[in-house]
């Protein structure tokens, strides 16, 4: 996705009001920030720019915070990559699932025979049992819907070879969407139907990641992975998707981006928090518990924006509450 131009960044700068200077006391801490995120800007008006909205998202998350330990909410926010960044650059750079792409591919088709008597276990983390590969960065190219299915297809991969293979979210950018179109917006099937009609993807060694799209170069003779099929639900129904994650593996699901944006420990939850989905993740287990007959917990989601987000990359998101964040909205897998 393009950045904010020069032009309507000089305009922010001259139209944005500055409720309070820059606090002194906070320059080590935003030196420190800088060198931990590998932020550089031009001296004047940007770095000013950008220090004014890393203050005030620093001092949200401190509130935030405070309100924590007194109960009043159920997770921890932290400062991140995105602290600098307005809600517009936000929303403009890390939206990056097209719902509409789904139609194209098909959804709602049946793998098993579903049942409301499958018991399915309290607790699944598919990372004990060797299925996922380490936590990934996309930068600033709108490719969640590459890393979520990679995500899914080197599941499947080692559950079919007993191999954990890192897959090229590259290759997706380039070659399964229009050029230009890859850092974009993306659909998770959309990449598995290119896998499958391709007969193959290379590994993340072969063709390693560049964050921006380029120029198809697949190299069929350096396959690591096919998809012979797949599958994708709209069904808003954490129930089926439990079922799913217990018994077949790591689901391809989309996510209200915005929710996470701040994330850094416990169990999202709020009810602000949109069930629009604009981004894509994988679900690599979840963790259930009952209370006066109904389901409680959380899933736990890999992310693609680096170890430096989250829980090393992790998330946990309620579970049983509503469809928190879109979780279960739209949610796909390879075969």
């Amino acid at each position: 996705m393009p950045f904010i131009s020069v032009a309507a960044m000089t305009w922010l700068v001259l139209l944005r009001t500055f409720s309070t200077a820059l606090d002194p006391t906070l320059e080590e801490a935003w030196k420190e920030w800088r060198k931990t995120h590998m932020k550089i800007y031009s001296k004047g008006k940007e770095e000013a720019f950008r220090r004014t909205i890393w203050e005030e998202n620093l001092a949200m998350v401190k509130q935030h915070n405070r309100e924590a330990v007194l109960g009043k909410h159920t997770y921890r926010m932290g400062m991140n990559q995105f602290s600098d960044w307005t809600d517009e650059e936000f929303d403009q750079r890390m939206s990056c699932f097209d719902l509409e792409l789904a139609e194209a591919t098909g959804w709602n088709k049946t793998i098993f025979q579903d049942s409301d008597a499958l018991e399915t276990p309290k607790w699944v983390d598919w990372r004990t049992n060797g299925h996922v590969t380490q936590v990934k960065d996309q930068g600033k190219c709108g490719s969640c819907w590459a890393f979520s299915a990679t995500g899914a297809l080197e599941a499947f991969h080692f559950k079919n070879t007993g191999k954990l293979v890192s897959l090229s979210e590259q290759n997706l950018i380039d070659c399964a969407r229009k050029p230009g179109e890859g850092c974009e917006e993306g659909y998770y099937t959309t990449a598995f139907k290119y896998v499958q009609d391709n007969k193959g993807i290379n590994s993340e060694e072969t063709y390693p990641y560049e964050g921006e799209e380029g120029l198809c170069r697949y190299q069929p003779s350096k396959k690591v992975a096919t998809c012979t099929d797949f599958r994708s639900y709209g069904d808003w129904d954490e129930t089926h998707l439990e079922k799913l994650v217990a018994t077949v593996g790591p689901i391809s699901v989309s996510v209200n981006a915005n929710c996470l944006r701040h994330y850094e420990s416990g169990i999202l939850y709020s009810e602000s928090c949109s069930k629009t989905t604009n981004h894509a993740m994988l679900v690599v287990g979840y963790v259930s518990t009952k209370k006066n007959a109904e389901t409680f917990g959380y899933w736990i989601l890999k992310n693609s924006w680096g170890t430096h987000w989250g829980r090393n990359g992790y998330g946990r998101i309620a579970k049983g509450a509503g469809n928190q964040g879109g979780i279960g909205s739209y949610y796909g897998f390879p075969v």
